[in-house]
């Protein structure tokens, strides 16, 4: 007999998976079995299915579920069939995931490549704009490729932790409220308009939803994510920006692409293919500052919060820097802050990510951003912020201590300054130690603020 399942959404894995097993416990064969969805009803059309002469204690490979709870969020019509198909086959098969050439865990694999693929791309292009009368809050509409709205929200919920939005997709819409995601219909890009007349539209249907989430509202607080410094958002880089940061981003010759300005740099860098370190960073963290600006500072790495939040040094480091740069008289907002590698390099040690100074290879393969950063921007100064970045700045290594206090030529034309990376400064044990080295921080910048003029 045919069975039916209704499942509750077209991205509903937990009904999925538990009819699924029921239909595999019972030996239902994937020809008798049609998959739909219509938001509700039983999940299974004979809810006295026989499962008494099923497999027991059939599993499959973690792998697999993994692969199927990304896989799931396709359009394809076929994706609920094939993976079930996939589970019925894993039990006569169970290298089958190992098996290379079969079409199922091709077709399989590539949903979830796909599926992948879309996620990245709303994390990096849609674009999130404040309300004309509350720059707390900020709206977004974005079509993705697949039904990625959900398994996306929570990032943009860390990434605007400490302001409002409401990503407005035609599969899902999210709203964060400051405390708490919640989901609502998706919106039909026939009536949702563009431009000037999207904000009144929102306020019309969703700004309700901006009210501080209630005990009640369905918000689990340990799903919560963790709240890193408010950004500034940014507008999402034109197709002609895309397409030339795709170009750049992946295996192009260093000499062969040429980035014209900070927009391409910012959307290449977060597609940034040139090494690894990519794999495990949430974002590409260019520079920001002056289109132009007399003096740039180059770190070494973002850090766990400024890879949260897309901007370099907001972090302890960062707000060390600002101390600093107070005190020697230089504005931050006419600097061009950078760093020498544009991904966050780290280690779990529990649910901690703990950072690791990036490798030469590493450096030396995102060299290539920081001279297009340079050669935009056009520093009379330089400031390399510790050795990782010395080695990037100068193309050599150059102890901190035997080169600090001095401008050094740069092949072009622009004055190099060699300085203490803030996050050294937090980390000297020795109380006087750490107050001159300090004091040096601060000479330095005032030195290199004064070359700058």
């Amino acid at each position: 007999m045919t069975q039916t399942v209704r499942l509750a959404s077209e991205i509903d894995f937990a009904g999925w998976r538990t009819a699924a097993r029921t239909l595999r416990a019972a030996r239902v064969a994937p020809e008798e079995t049609i998959w739909t969805v219509d938001g509700g009803g039983d999940l299974l059309d004979d809810a006295a299915l026989d499962v008494r002469g099923g497999p027991g204690g059939f599993t499959v490979p973690r792998e697999f579920m993994t692969l199927a709870a990304t896989a799931i969020l396709h359009r394809s019509d076929e994706r609920f069939a094939l993976l079930y198909r996939l589970i019925w086959r894993l039990a006569r098969e169970p290298g089958l995931l190992q098996a290379g050439g079969d079409p199922d865990t091709g077709q399989a694999r590539g949903f979830a490549a796909a599926v992948a693929a879309a996620g990245q791309k709303m994390r990096a292009f849609a674009s999130f704009s404040p309300l004309s009368d509350d720059p707390a809050t900020h709206l977004a509409w974005f079509e993705p490729a697949h039904r990625v709205t959900e398994a996306v929200a929570p990032f943009f919920a860390r990434r605007f932790a400490a302001q409002r939005f409401s990503l407005l997709t035609p599969d899902a819409c999210a709203h964060w409220n400051g405390r708490g995601l919640i989901f609502s219909p998706g919106a039909d890009p026939a009536d949702a308009p563009r431009g000037d007349t999207l904000e009144a539209w929102w306020r019309s249907r969703y700004a309700g939803l901006m009210e501080p989430a209630s005990a009640d509202s369905g918000c689990n607080p340990r799903d919560r994510p963790a709240i890193p410094p408010p950004m500034a958002s940014s507008p999402a880089p034109s197709r002609r920006v895309v397409r030339a940061a795709q170009r750049a981003s992946r295996d192009a010759p260093y000499d062969g692409v040429a980035i014209t300005s900070l927009e391409e740099v910012r959307a290449g860098v977060n597609l940034c293919r040139r090494c690894d370190l990519y794999r495990n960073a949430t974002q590409g963290v260019a520079g920001e500052g002056p289109s132009r600006a007399r003096l740039m500072l180059v770190g070494e790495q973002p850090g766990d919060q400024e890879d949260l939040t897309g901007r370099p040094f907001v972090g302890p480091a960062g707000q060390m820097l600002d101390k600093a740069l107070a005190e020697a008289g230089v504005p931050r907002p006419e600097v061009y802050v950078t760093n020498a590698v544009k991904h966050f390099k780290h280690e779990l040690r529990g649910k901690k990510r703990i950072h690791k100074t990036p490798a030469t290879g590493e450096v030396t393969a995102c060299r290539w951003w920081l001279d297009n950063e340079r050669r935009i921007v056009r520093p009379r100064v330089i400031v390399a912020l510790g050795a990782t970045a010395a080695l990037s700045v100068f193309a050599k290594p150059l102890p901190i201590g035997e080169n600090r206090g001095r401008a050094h030529q740069l092949p072009d034309q622009a004055q190099g300054v060699v300085t203490w990376h803030p996050s050294f400064l937090l980390r000297v044990p020795d109380y006087d130690a750490r107050n001159r080295a300090y004091a040096e921080f601060v000479a330095d910048l005032r030195l290199a603020w004064s070359l700058a003029g």
